[in-house]
């Protein structure tokens, strides 16, 4: 058994916000220079250059990469040989988001009730997802995630035989609707399978898996090199000014699902794409 005092989940959540809400990491670097390079479009490329450039300007003046630092979700998979001492990790959690916005001088974007919309004025709290695995190790991903794209999310309850060309549709769909609204070039997660929540929360951790990496199973890579493809073919493009370049990654997670169901949830993100991950 190993044991963990709270505080150090405070100390890394809070470091980890101002992390994503700064620096881009590197798996979107690398994703954002490369689009410069094979984007067709004179105009899209001077759009992927002046976001880069954007980028760059964040990175050296310590200033966030976008003006809307997000709400904060966090994924926590806990092993289940760790015990935790000195509070509840739930308080652990938020009291590091808290000192992350407000140390890190992060827009508070949270509302405490989703009526009334009275501002909580540090960002708490946070939306909170755990998973128990074996072991003694704490994986943490932190992911601001910005409105502007999460309003262009969508959850499609397909029948069965819709079959996959149900999912491409409802996928492209999502995308179309999204046009410029989510700030492209975009990374698209979805979630495929499971129940109407299960879908929703396989798309939004997909957008926490490294850009370029494929899934496991050979049909869904597939599957997300096809839409990327079409994605790109669109041509809502940089900025939604036109282009090759409209998404950076499609990343597909799936679970099963019920024999009279085929839930997909698509979560896009804009072209920051802000995640951290840690191990401790």
């Amino acid at each position: 058994m190993r044991t963990v005092n709270v505080s150090e989940i405070t100390e890394n959540i809070k470091e980890m916000c101002i992390e994503a809400n700064h620096f881009l990491s590197r798996d979107m670097d690398c994703a954002l220079k490369n689009a410069i390079e094979t984007e067709k479009s004179p105009l899209g490329k001077q759009i992927l250059n002046q976001l880069q450039e954007n980028l760059q300007i964040a990175a050296d003046d310590m200033i966030p990469i976008c003006q809307d630092t997000g709400m904060a979700v966090v994924f926590l998979e806990i092993g289940q040989d760790v015990h935790f001492e000195g509070g509840l990790l739930e308080d652990a959690v938020n009291e590091g988001v808290r000192r992350g916005y407000t140390e890190g001088f992060l827009r508070k974007s949270v509302v405490g009730d989703p009526i009334i919309r009275e501002n909580t004025k540090d960002n708490t709290p946070a939306v909170i997802h755990y998973k128990m695995t074996s072991g003694d190790k704490i994986k943490i991903k932190v992911a601001p995630k910005g409105f502007g794209s999460e309003n262009m999310s969508r959850v499609f309850m397909l029948k069965p035989a819709d079959g996959i060309e149900g999912v491409k549709d409802a996928v492209l769909s999502a995308v179309r609707d999204a046009g410029p609204n989510a700030c492209p070039p975009m990374v698209i997660g979805v979630g495929i399978g499971g129940t109407f929540e299960k879908c929703a929360l396989m798309a939004k951790e997909a957008l926490t898996r490294e850009v370029g990496s494929h899934s496991e199973i050979p049909y869904i890579k597939e599957l997300e090199v096809e839409l990327l493809e079409k994605i790109n073919c669109s041509g809502i493009g940089p900025g939604g000014l036109g282009g090759t370049t409209t998404a950076l990654a499609v990343n597909i997670n799936t679970y099963a699902t019920h024999i009279a169901g085929l839930p997909v949830g698509v979560n896009i993100c804009c072209h920051v794409n802000r995640h951290v991950v840690r191990t401790l």
